[in-house]
């Protein structure tokens, strides 16, 4: 069985040190609903932050 992860949407947006707990509550609350959240460093900006949504 092969698992495919979809990506629904992407927004960049300044960086702030509390964006993980809004992206580990969304994953805690909807990981049911076959969504999934990440979120990583623009590796071109330091000072932005990359959000997306998967469904996987």
């Amino acid at each position: 069985m092969e698992s495919k992860i979809d990506v629904l949407s992407t927004v960049k947006l300044q960086q702030s040190p509390d964006l993980y707990k809004i992206v580990d509550a969304l994953n805690r609350t909807l990981k049911h609903d076959d969504l999934m959240f990440g979120l990583a460093l623009d590796p071109e900006d330091q000072n932005t932050a990359v959000f997306t949504i998967y469904r996987t």
